[in-house]
């Protein structure tokens, strides 16, 4: 096991645009305001979304299309580097109108209805993705 310390830096609240795409709102904020490591939360609800499942045994993302009106129970995640871009590792959690709930990782094509979010920078640590080969994810490396 490993940690790096980090303080609070700048913090952001707002809305994602109607219409807009989710993962790929938050990742163009990012890289706007040049937030290299964060946390991120997101309320609001979605016209249609794709979540995924990561089969360990096989080492593959299953997605999953969920062409219906949801409401963003919880969205949970952080920000780090991938690729020399902030990339959006979030999870989220969607009831529809009985009350059931369907979860997994939040991929690209989730449109957003109404949404709104805050973002925590975190100062310190200079987190980047990079292959694990334990786990064929891309996974923060520990930096010396």
């Amino acid at each position: 096991m490993w940690s790096q310390k980090g303080e609070r830096g700048r913090i952001w609240i707002g809305r994602i645009p109607f219409h807009g795409d989710l993962l790929e709102s938050i990742q163009e904020f990012a890289a706007e305001e040049k937030i290299n490591c964060a946390k991120v939360e997101v309320i609001g609800a979605v016209e249609k979304a794709v979540i995924s499942y990561y089969h360990q045994d096989k080492r593959v993302y299953e997605d999953r299309e969920l062409n219906e009106h949801l409401e963003i129970v919880s969205c949970l995640g952080n920000l780090s580097i991938r690729d020399g871009k902030p990339a959006a590792h979030l999870h989220i959690n969607l009831g529809d109108s009985k009350g059931n709930v369907k979860g997994g990782h939040l991929q690209k094509g989730t449109v957003i209805f109404a949404g709104e979010f805050v973002i925590e920078e975190i100062l310190g640590p200079k987190l980047q993705r990079e292959h694990d080969s334990e786990t064929d994810l891309p996974l923060w490396r520990k930096n010396s």
